[in-house]
């Protein structure tokens, strides 16, 4: 399969440079940047692309690059300190010109028959974020665009399939720089726009097949996107040989127990074996009020439970299907990402499970997961349904998870559902839910002095769940919300909005 690198030096574009490529319909793998050069040739890519980065390239410690990557003859974009690490291996220059770039700036196409700049417009908007540039090109490159500020804003040697620009082409703020990412692509890759949706459902279904044979497989359902999307592309793979066991923890939201049973039993004609295990979870959460270990406590149990059913009732299975995203996986800690939190499908796995793991939408992204179940005929109320975390609502409740806050929260998280759909917000918005911190605050009802729970509404913006806005909800819409939560759950007296992004915080709370 053609595939191009992506380099990862730190930067925070580095997921979206990836997202960019495939959005070319082009298959984009992420690597550190400390990867040997040997191993990068193995991989056979068809391009490789050096991401920006947060330091100098003059700092102590700062990554570069091995002169030997540029020799492999294949070719190469540096992009801001792709490009200066590029330039310095070669024998360019580097400098910090006193005059640092951040936000939009004004280019210039210098040079006629440029690759990268092809059919462009010769003047054009990009976006900067740099405090060094380069100030030489290499002998062999010529100088093909430049800013007031950055004389090499863009470079070129395309006898060697070499290329760097100063700034962004991944982003927004550039207008045409997907346009430069396909020029790249489809001229000084020679590649071809054939990673679809149908390449990506073949492939995995020839892995799947290959990976199980004829062995028996569970699918861990939780009846979300992820979970549902991998079920239905690995029945796609194997049929009858696979087994979804749905084990309703009782952490779910109102409803979602009934709809799992009658989207994969009666609606997907799949077998569905229903574990209700909500005592059992609650045991081992008691007590617990770190998230981590929630996490941990729930993937072990899950895990368990999925062991004991492979054994007693699927002929000891050996692999376990889970619908784990790219996100997850980098939330969870790479060599170059520290982790933010541990998923229950990722980092808190035990590490002694005895089945082997497969999952077939690892390197997918949210939205390419969604457009696979849509390719596959997965129902829009599946599809399309908000993300929802694996350890479910015992990570929307900041403390101690009791059945006393289960059902508050969940009545409450009901509310706020309801509303959002009312209001047709539910494909716009990427998450909207209840959380509930396990403090309590004064109020006032009925003349009456109340000590209840507070409950926050938080309601986000978001193309992949790598970063996010909070949404900007009708006046109208939030006093509905809280008016009907104080009025309708018992124990809760206030309610309040969470207004941070993220970065710095997180979409869910823990």
């Amino acid at each position: 399969m053609q595939k191009v690198l992506v380099v990862d030096y730190g930067a925070q574009y580095a997921q979206l440079i990836a997202r960019r490529i495939r959005e070319c319909h082009v298959y984009s793998e992420i690597v550190p940047h400390d990867t040997p050069v040997a191993a990068l040739a193995e991989a056979r890519p068809s391009g490789i692309v050096l991401s920006g980065g947060p330091k100098s390239v003059y700092s102590p410690g700062a990554p570069d690059a091995d002169p030997e990557l540029f020799s492999l003859g294949i070719p190469v974009l540096g992009i801001c300190y792709g490009q200066q690490v590029m330039a310095r291996a070669l024998g360019g220059e580097v400098a910090r010109t006193g005059i640092a770039e951040f936000g939009k700036s004004d280019l210039s196409v210098d040079a006629p028959r440029s690759v990268l700049f092809d059919e462009l417009p010769g003047d054009q908007v990009v976006w900067m974020s740099h405090n060094d540039a380069v100030v030489r090109a290499p002998d062999g490159f010529r100088q093909v665009a430049s800013t007031p500020s950055s004389p090499v804003a863009a470079f070129e040697n395309p006898e060697s399939g070499l290329y760097g620009v100063q700034f962004h082409p991944e982003v927004s703020h550039t207008p045409r720089g997907t346009d430069l990412l396909k020029n790249f692509l489809y001229q000084a890759c020679d590649l071809l726009p054939s990673w679809t949706m149908t390449s990506i459902i073949d492939t995995a279904v020839e892995d799947v097949r290959r990976i199980v044979g004829s062995e028996k497989i569970a699918c861990a359902l939780s009846g979300g996107v992820d979970s549902s999307v991998a079920a239905a592309l690995i029945h796609r793979a194997v049929g009858d040989q696979l087994t979804c066991v749905f084990v309703d923890h009782g952490l779910l939201r109102a409803g979602e127990a009934e709809q799992v049973e009658e989207t994969f039993r009666r609606h997907l004609k799949m077998d569905l074996i229903h574990v209700k295990a909500a005592d059992r979870f609650l045991e081992n959460l008691s007590g617990v009020t770190d998230p981590e270990r929630k996490r941990k406590i729930i993937g072990e149990t899950f895990i368990r439970i999925f062991e004991e059913v492979a054994r007693d009732e699927l002929n000891d299975a050996r692999f376990l299907v889970q619908g784990t995203l790219y996100p997850d996986v980098i939330e969870s800690g790479t060599k170059d990402a520290a982790k933010i939190k541990s998923h229950h499908n990722v980092g808190g796995l035990p590490e002694d499970m005895k089945m082997t793991l497969v999952e077939p939408l690892r390197n997918l992204f949210k939205d390419e997961g969604r457009r696979v179940g849509e390719e596959l005929g997965l129902p829009e109320e599946i599809v399309w349904r908000q993300p929802f975390p694996g350890p479910g609502l015992a990570v929307r409740i900041v403390g101690e998870v009791t059945r006393e806050r289960l059902e508050i929260l969940r009545a409450a998280d009901a509310i706020v559902v309801e509303e959002i759909k009312k209001a047709d917000l539910q494909r716009a918005i990427w998450q909207s839910f209840a959380v509930l911190p396990a403090v309590r605050s004064v109020g006032v009802m009925g003349d009456e002095r109340t000590y209840g729970y507070p409950i926050v509404l938080r309601a986000v913006t978001s193309e992949d769940a790598m970063t996010a806005d909070w949404a900007r909800l009708p006046y109208d819409l939030l006093e509905q919300i809280s008016t009907r939560i104080v009025n309708e759950v018992p124990g809760v007296n206030r309610v309040v909005y969470d207004i941070t992004s993220k970065p710095p915080g997180t979409i869910e709370w823990e």
